[in-house]
C-alpha cells in the first residue's frame, strides 16, 4: 500500500502544497510513506537507481523535498516506483505489479545461485516452529 499512499499524498499535495499534505499526514500519527528503510539507512539504492535517469514531476520533486526536509529519511523503492507510473502513465497499481515482478526474479535468482552452489545464500533467519516431520 505503500505506493498507493504516495500517490494520495501527491494528489494531497497538488490540491494545496507538499509542505502541507506531509505535515497533515504525519499528524495522524502515521510514517510518511515511501520515506526511509530499515534495510537502506544511507537511502535505498533501488530508488536511487530509478530515479538516477527520470525527470521527477513538479509534484513529486516538492513531496520529495518536504518529506526528506519533515522526516529526516530520504525517499525509497515506493517512491520511485509511483514516479515511474506517474510518469510513464501506468494503471494506478503498476507499482505494486512492478515490485512484485522484480521480487519474483530476485528470488528467482537465488534459487539458481543455491542451486549451484549447494548452499542457502544470506540465511539471517531461523526456524523456530513446530518440528517437521522428515520423510
Amino acid at each position: 500500500g505503500a505506493a498507493r499512499a504516495v500517490q494520495a499524498l501527491v494528489r494531497q499535495a497538488e490540491q494545496s502544497s507538499a509542505d502541507t499534505a506531509a505535515r497533515e499526514w504525519l499528524a495522524h500519527d502515521r510514517p510518511l510513506a515511501a520515506f526511509g528503510h530499515p534495510l537502506y539507512p544511507a537511502g535505498d539504492v533501488r530508488c536511487a537507481a530509478l530515479l538516477e535517469d527520470l525527470e521527477l514531476p513538479p509534484a513529486f520533486a516538492a513531496l520529495r523535498e518536504a518529506g526528506e526536509r519533515l522526516v529526516g529519511e530520504p525517499v525509497n523503492i515506493d517512491f520511485a516506483l509511483a514516479t515511474l507510473a506517474a510518469v510513464h502513465k501506468l494503471p494506478a497499481d503498476a507499482p505494486l505489479v512492478l515490485f512484485a515482478l522484480a521480487r519474483s526474479v530476485g528470488w528467482t535468482a537465488h534459487v539458481l545461485e543455491q542451486a549451484a552452489t549447494g548452499h542457502l545464500i544470506r540465511p539471517r533467519a531461523r526456524y523456530t516452529g513446530p518440528a517437521v516431520a522428515q520423510d
